[in-house]
């Protein structure tokens, strides 16, 4: 009996896993560099740090389960989860912190559901989430933005994040607040949004240099979006769901609410629309799903930033 071939499953895509995450790495760097510029050598410590560990862990896995090492290496996606994670983290994280979450976002939230294309949740956002609710003050004590002469140099934040040894002002000299946790404290203080934002931290709409890092993610998504790695759907929905419900608290009480485009340039929320949400695994895979599950993350983000106990909320949503 023959039966009508509507498709041609013969027919393979020239997008191989390692071609993929290769791109998703690549549209990743110009988000990487200017959150270095801003935040100093740290960044691509931290990255260092965590893909020798995601690639150290992975390999000792594989060893465990008597899987090939090398070839499933090769398929970049340990070296996506590290770095997607590294960059979430704060610049000057200690060693250990990284090495802690890298790890457990291979170990327990890849391998240990089967691998690639059995984990349920985006292992980068499971690692973040653990490092986060487990060690609340590390994952706090961000940089605040400046020029190369005002960010610790490099020997300064080795000695900082490999040993420890921090200035004698202590962590008072180097760290501040991001712009999502200033602003959070601030209206809890009954501040109004234009009485924060008088704060050199900020910028023309969000945190100063964070404007700038938001707006290199973006190009990077769009380069996806261009080399049809990822579709439209997931970071449409998305921005345009966080962006919908920002608006209309904000339209309702600017002095209480944060504009839109605050929301969509602070924290990690394009970052996540264009490189976390749309991880082919733990994704929707229709179109209509897609939508659904990006306009949800968008309106948990909101939730959770306006009346939750975390400043952002990415990774939660």
């Amino acid at each position: 009996m023959r039966f009508k071939t509507v498709t041609s499953p013969h027919d393979q895509s020239g997008n191989r896993v390692s071609g993929v995450m290769f791109n998703v790495v690549l549209a990743l760097v110009p988000g990487t560099l200017a959150l270095s510029w801003f935040f100093g050598w740290g960044v691509l410590i931290n990255i260092i740090i965590a893909v020798t560990t995601a690639w150290a862990a992975e390999a000792m896995i594989l060893s465990i389960r008597k899987r090939p090492v090398f070839s499933t290496l090769k398929d970049n996606s340990a070296l996506v989860s590290a770095w997607l994670l590294a960059l979430a983290l704060p610049p000057l994280a200690p060693w250990w912190l990284t090495v802690l979450g890298a790890a457990f976002a291979i170990i327990f939230a890849k391998q240990l559901y089967g691998g690639l294309g059995y984990n349920p949740f985006n292992p980068a956002m499971v690692g973040y989430v653990v490092l986060l609710i487990s060690f609340p003050l590390e994952m706090t004590q961000w940089l605040s933005p400046g020029s190369v002469e005002e960010l610790p140099g490099l020997d300064e934040t080795l000695r900082i994040m490999l040993l420890g040894q921090l200035p004698p002002e202590g962590w008072d000299a180097v760290s501040g607040a991001t712009p999502l946790d200033l602003m959070k404290v601030e209206l809890g203080l009954m501040k109004t949004v234009e009485e924060i934002k008088t704060n050199p931290l900020f910028g023309y709409f969000s945190g100063r240099g964070w404007e700038w890092v938001g707006v290199l993610y973006l190009l990077g998504g769009l380069y996806l979006l261009f080399k049809r790695i990822i579709t439209w759907h997931i970071p449409v929905a998305m921005l345009g769901s966080l962006f919908a419900i920002s608006a209309l608290f904000f339209l309702v009480d600017s002095g209480s609410h944060a504009s839109p485009l605050f929301h969509i340039f602070s924290g990690g929320a394009l970052l996540g629309a264009f490189f976390i949400a749309t991880d082919p695994v733990s994704a929707c895979t229709s179109n209509k799903g897609k939508l659904f599950y990006g306009a949800g993350i968008g309106l948990i983000t909101y939730v959770i930033r306006r009346w939750g106990g975390y400043p952002d909320g990415i990774a939660f949503a």
